[in-house]
């Protein structure tokens, strides 16, 4: 990536990607941003260009890179939920466990709202639902309730 001053504008932001596609965002001293998409047969003809306001770019931000930086994080709202994704090891404690016995929702505040395992979604698993080492469990509750809950899931 490359960056060059825009007097009076901003900065402009250049990037090639790995298949070879040209990029630019040009970051606006008002903290709105121009995304640009040239054209691939000719680098130097935009194809389109897409401008932002601060509030689309910060969500835009917040969407390539969220910001506590978890790879596991699906989504945050205003209401201070957040959704993420927890999977289950072999050697968990909760493995071959039924649900309810995680006291999750009692002791974090957190919900499992669906389990993923191998090719199949179990939305909305009941307490007597069998955990299994592999299973991803999808849990919606606050920051800190989703941490505690990471904890323990991640029990041995």
């Amino acid at each position: 990536m490359s960056a060059t001053p825009l007097p009076g504008i901003g900065v402009k932001y250049d990037l090639t990607t790995r298949e070879h596609e040209h990029l630019s965002v040009i970051a606006h001293r008002d903290g709105a941003r121009t995304v640009n998409v040239y054209r691939s047969d000719d680098p130097d003809a935009c194809a389109r260009s897409l401008r932002l306001t601060v509030a689309e770019s910060a969500a835009l931000i917040d969407a390539l890179m969220p910001a506590h930086h978890s790879p596991n994080l699906l989504h945050t709202t205003d209401l201070g939920l957040v959704a993420e994704r927890i999977e289950l090891s072999s050697v968990s404690h909760w493995n071959g466990r039924l649900l309810g016995e995680t006291r999750m929702r009692t002791d974090t505040g957190v919900s499992i709202v669906a389990v993923l395992r191998r090719a199949e979604a179990i939305p909305s698993p009941a307490p007597d639902f069998r955990l299994a080492g592999g299973d991803t469990l999808i849990l919606i509750g606050t920051r800190e309730g989703i941490d505690a809950a990471a904890a323990i899931l991640g029990r041995e």
